[in-house]
């Protein structure tokens, strides 16, 4: 049973049981910020199960695509050296949100294990928790496991449990229990809770976790009103067993991008560690990028980077010469794009970071290895020095892992030792470089606090509280000088909830300072630029003087942002969530949740809505409240955002929101609002962009200019053009279709002539032939005259596309099928090419990547056939 298979069986089984199939969330948790990664099923629920978050279901089930490769969850060194260590799985699971319990559940897994996929029952063992008498009841007396085949186990000596899950110190929590499955006595092992549980012999394939308390600060264990169900299964793990193989990269998704690695690397050796390393690691990497995540030195995109280094770094090892990864990228949307849309749309993209990423690392590699080879050359002894290593590192971001290969390679040693010191001093000194420290955007954290002034007036008088220079305190900025300034009050907006911070200038007694942005640390408004007359000393007072019409425009677009996050939840459902935005004086972007496209329809709809509310033309309203009044008032929080106990809330036309960014006074002010693309950004993430007032008037302009240059090429008028292009579009139809005809004529001319190629195999006419300049399906209707023309026959068709890839066709003829596979003769035909392919016992199809080697493989058909005759 196929990867793909198992998947879909799962989710229909539990679709059948009255379960919500719900998508795969993103990589990146959108509800949870402590969390770098999305490591389990149960993520996306968490708010449900918490009781936060209200959904239209009660039981749900999914393939959640996760990734453990950072933090506390950190399988990245493991992977490629054992069976089942892997930084990307996914997890199969079946949720209950108060609705069905214990007795339920265990019968839902026992059928679908045994019932539906045909797990043989006796290879099944089952742990619960040494206090779950309901759960070994359900087990012993109701699916009839055997009493020596169910294992209680008990807390651990620090008091933790494989069989006590907790999402915290406090809050909900409850007993799970496990089925493992027994590989038989070849494997060495123990059950689980014996001493020999670390073997391989049973593996655990299904974790059933039964919130059923709430544990309070002191401990306690309270039973909570709606117990819940959260299971997990790996789809790597359950396909290893189906499939018969004792590890994961044997599994039939894993052999396929085992053998796109080989080939892109021109490794000879298929089982080796970094071809493994190199299949795992091109599913977190493509997945994370299509999730929004790109390679960085911080976060998520540092673990990235470190992900495509180590693949990279694998693929060197085995014979790669060139960046090589990106061109798997087409292998795994094969594997995988079907039922991750997503990752298809996100091809080009993936593919065009991660060689970007490669060729970075190459170049951090030739730098590095002439920095390695000149101090080997003057190695003293046989252990290469700490301050070598770190410099390595520091410098030039060169692994300390590939440093060690290099090492081991030479039979040399690591000061490693002598590194982490290294390291040490280097964090030490990063913490007393300056009085002062500085955020993550590489501002300074300072103690005062702005007045903000800029919801009433543009112009305002401010003293000077601070200056700043090349990351530097000081008291004055001469001319020419670069800094940063604080006023103690200002009308210059600091960059925050997506909307750019204010230009304009700071002047005053012969001074004049030129704002380029103004960014918000703490409660002080930052205001960046550069001296252009005097000298700027503390102390100072000046007037403070926003760019007018810029500041309109940006109000404009930030007012309309608002209106279009009313419409989408209003015409879409209230699923959309805000999940990023950017509002300068040229346009707006919402980011928002919705999982498929939006339609025509619904987009001329949602810009209707938002300049209905324009024409209104209703005044803005803004209070300051304690959060949970404005929470009780309907007011929308933007999701992850922090808040403090005193929040700006704001009433635009039907739009009430937290903000604390500046806006039109009337919703008529804004003037008028067109949406100008749509598209998507990440798994379940779409993205709006947008223009408002005056850059909307230009935007339509355009449009029509763009119009009337159409019309004229078509000699037409505007209002004829559309016509005008449809006729022309059904002419071209004609065309291609007379010229389909045509190439059908002179392919069936062509098949009359490869009829006289084919040769006799016992009784049977064998013709395999490569032809040039045809289409698949004349490739197709070819391979059927030749059928007919030949009586018993088996007959196999190629031909190199303009595009580099080659096209297959076999066909048999139907009283041979039962000795002929066209299917399996395809694919025969198709792995020597590099490609795949399938279909009926008697006409099949194929693509392939390699036309260099069609001669080859359409002369192994003569033997294949052979072989079955």
């Amino acid at each position: 049973m196929k990867s793909a298979d198992i998947r879909r069986s799962f989710l229909e089984f539990f679709e059948g049981h009255g379960h919500t199939i719900v998508p795969s969330s993103p990589l990146v948790p959108g509800n949870d910020p402590t969390l770098l990664f999305t490591n389990a099923g149960m993520v996306q629920f968490k708010d449900v199960f918490l009781g936060r978050e209200k959904r239209p279901y009660t039981r749900a089930v999914s393939s959640q695509r996760c990734v453990r490769a950072g933090g506390k969850h950190n399988d990245l060194e493991n992977v490629g050296y054992t069976a089942r260590h892997h930084t990307f799985f996914e997890m199969l699971g079946n949720f209950s949100f108060g609705d069905y319990f214990k007795r339920d559940a265990i019968h839902y897994c026992w059928q679908f294990l045994t019932d539906t996929i045909g797990l043989p029952p006796e290879k099944l063992w089952v742990t619960v928790y040494e206090t779950d008498d309901d759960a070994y009841k359900v087990w012993a007396d109701e699916i009839k496991v055997p009493a020596e085949r169910i294992i209680r186990i008990g807390d651990d000596p620090d008091g933790g449990s494989d069989n006590f899950w907790q999402m915290g110190e406090t809050g909900p929590c409850g007993p799970c229990t496990e089925v493992f499955y027994d590989h038989g006595p070849e494997v060495a092992g123990g059950p689980p809770g014996s001493p020999d549980e670390d073997g391989d012999r049973y593996i655990e394939i299904w974790n059933l976790v039964f919130m059923q308390y709430d544990r309070d600060a002191d401990g306690t264990l309270n039973p909570l009103p709606r117990p819940s169900v959260d299971t997990g299964m790996g789809l790597e793990r359950l396909a290893a067993v189906l499939q018969g193989v004792h590890s994961n990269y044997e599994i039939d998704l894993f052999q396929e991008l085992i053998a796109a690695a080989a080939r892109v690397t021109g490794a000879t050796e298929k089982d080796s560690a970094s071809l493994r390393v190199i299949a795992d690691h091109i599913r977190s990497i493509a997945f994370l990028i299509t999730d929004g995540v790109l390679p960085s030195n911080e976060g998520r995109g540092y673990v990235l980077r470190r992900i495509i280094r180590r693949a990279a770094r694998h693929g060197f090892k085995v014979g790669a010469q060139d960046a090589f990864l990106y061109q798997t990228v087409g292998d795994l949307v094969r594997v995988m794009g079907e039922a991750f849309p997503e990752l298809a749309e996100a091809q080009s993209q993936v593919e065009k970071a991660l060689e970007k990423e490669e060729r970075k690392f190459l170049e951090t590699l030739d730098k590095g290895m002439k920095i390695l080879e000149e101090d080997l050359r003057d190695l003293e002894g046989k252990v290469i020095p700490g301050e070598t290593i770190f410099l390595l590192y520091d410098t030039y971001g060169f692994p300390v892992d590939l440093t060690g290969d290099i090492a081991r390679e030479r039979d040399l040693e690591l000061d490693m030792e002598g590194f982490e010191s290294a390291m040490a001093g280097q964090r030490a000194r990063a913490r007393a470089a300056s009085h002062f420290s500085m955020d993550d955007g590489g501002l300074p954290q300072v103690d005062v606090a702005t007045e903000f002034s800029g919801y009433e007036t543009v112009d305002d008088e401010g003293r000077v509280l601070a200056l700043y220079q090349n990351g530097e305190a000081v008291d004055r900025l001469e001319v020419g000088a670069e800094g940063l300034v604080v006023l103690d009050r200002t009308p210059f907006y600091g960059e925050s909830g997506g909307q750019v911070g204010d230009v304009g200038t700071l002047s005053g007694s012969g001074v004049r300072f030129q704002v380029s942005d103004t960014r918000k640390q703490g409660a002080a408004h930052i205001h960046v630029g550069q001296v252009r007359a005097g000298t700027l000393e503390r102390g100072q007072t000046l007037q403070a003087a926003v760019e007018g019409p810029r500041r309109e425009n940006i109000r404009r677009h930030h007012s309309a942002t608002h209106l279009l996050h009313k419409a989408l939840r209003d015409q879409l459902g209230d699923h959309v969530q805000q999940k990023g935005s950017l509002v300068d004086p040229d346009r707006l972007r919402f980011d928002f949740t919705h999982m498929e496209p939006l339609t025509e329809e619904q987009l001329r709809s949602i810009e209707a809505q938002v300049n209905a509310e324009i024409l209104a033309n209703e005044a803005t309203d803004t209070n300051v409240m304690d959060i949970d009044s404005a929470m009780e008032s309907g007011a929308v929080a933007l999701f992850g955002e922090k808040y403090g106990d005193r929040v700006r809330v704001l009433k635009i036309g039907t739009s009430v929101e937290l903000c604390g960014g500046t806006h039109v006074d009337r919703t008529g002010d804004i003037g008028l609002f067109r949406i100008t693309s749509e598209g998507g950004v990440a798994a379940g993430i779409r993205r709006i962009e947008a223009v408002a007032g005056e850059v909307a008037l230009r935007w339509v302009d355009e449009q029509i200019g763009h119009l009337d240059a159409i019309a004229d090429r078509l000699r037409a008028g505007p209002g004829e053009a559309a016509d005008k292009v449809a006729q022309l579009q059904e002419r071209t139809r004609e065309l291609e279709k007379q010229v389909t005809q045509l190439k059908g004529k002179l392919a069936s001319q062509a098949g009359d002539d490869l009829g006289s190629q084919a040769k006799d195999v016992d009784g049977i006419q064998v013709l395999a032939a490569k032809v040039e300049g045809v289409e698949p399906k004349a490739l197709r209707d070819m391979v059927d005259q030749l059928k007919q023309k030949l009586g018993k026959a088996v007959v196999v068709l190629g031909t190199a596309t303009g595009e580099g890839k080659v096209s297959l066709v076999a066909g048999v003829t139907k009283a041979e099928t039962g000795q002929f596979k066209a299917g399996d003769l395809v694919g025969h035909v198709a792995t020597q090419v590099d490609g795949k392919g399938g279909g009926r016992p008697d006409m099949a199809m194929a693509g392939g990547q390699s036309p260099d080697k069609l001669d080859a493989a359409l002369a192994s058909v003569e033997a294949w056939v052979r072989e079955r005759a």
